[in-house]
């Protein structure tokens, strides 16, 4: 099992997307429980709070769909970048979550409801096979731009669980002590909280050193400009 510890967890996701390998698959299980675990808690809270025994159910719920059709989704999964597998998994839970609450919900108006069910009053993720929920080329843009900006901050050693990090936080709304809970990223709350702390410090003073020196870069041409018209 060791050998997977090591494994990007897109690496971890195809391997296991064509094996049965049990120590793969306890390692791809240790790193995606708390994120599925926290959306479909989250999803189910909108339709109620759900019992203990009812998370559960729809945990499992959404490691069957993950396995189902010789793990077509897995199988068909193609990474964006190396944390795209959370934002992922998330998708799958809040889809798993919704279905089955919708299904419950026709079962109690009775076998005859012809009529479309209505969906919660809240904000939803989107279904698998549509655009994920940053669906503007600007908001494209800043997440690349940031990205690329921590990629050079963070290089040399420990840059996959930093960057890992920072986007569980920044783009998948996990909390700190959710981050922590992952085995992979061998942290302490506080420890995720500090280095979120750093790593948004970083990026803060890369921009705004960028700023500066596009703005000292403008200047002269200004100056030149007002001296060629006097």
């Amino acid at each position: 099992m060791a050998r997977f510890v090591k494994f990007l967890s897109a690496e971890l996701v195809k391997f296991c997307a064509g094996s049965k390998d049990e120590a793969a698959w306890t390692e791809l299980i240790g790193r995606s429980h708390p994120v599925i675990a926290a959306a479909a808690l989250r999803t189910a809270r909108h339709w109620g709070e759900p019992s203990r025994s009812q998370l559960d159910d729809l945990i499992q719920d959404t490691y069957l769909k993950l396995c189902e059709d010789d793990r077509r989704l897995l199988r068909s999964f193609q990474p964006r970048h190396q944390n795209s597998f959370f934002g992922f998994l998330r998708v799958v839970a809040i889809n798993v979550v919704h279905d089955h609450f919708k299904a419950v919900k026709a079962i109690k108006r009775g076998a005859d409801q012809t009529g479309p069910l209505a969906e919660p009053d809240h904000e939803v993720g989107p279904r698998l096979g549509e655009s994920d929920s940053f669906t503007t080329v600007n908001q494209h843009l800043q997440i690349e731009r940031i990205d690329k900006a921590l990629r050079q901050l963070t290089a040399g050693r420990d840059q996959e669980r930093k960057c890992m990090v920072f986007w569980l936080r920044h783009r998948h709304g996990m909390t700190a002590s959710e981050i922590a809970a992952i085995p992979a990223i061998a942290l302490t709350t506080e420890g995720v909280e500090s280095m979120l702390m750093r790593l948004t410090a970083l990026i803060r003073a890369h921009f705004m050193a960028s700023i500066s020196h596009r703005e000292v870069k403008v200047l002269p041409r200004k100056n030149r400009s007002k001296r060629a018209g006097s």
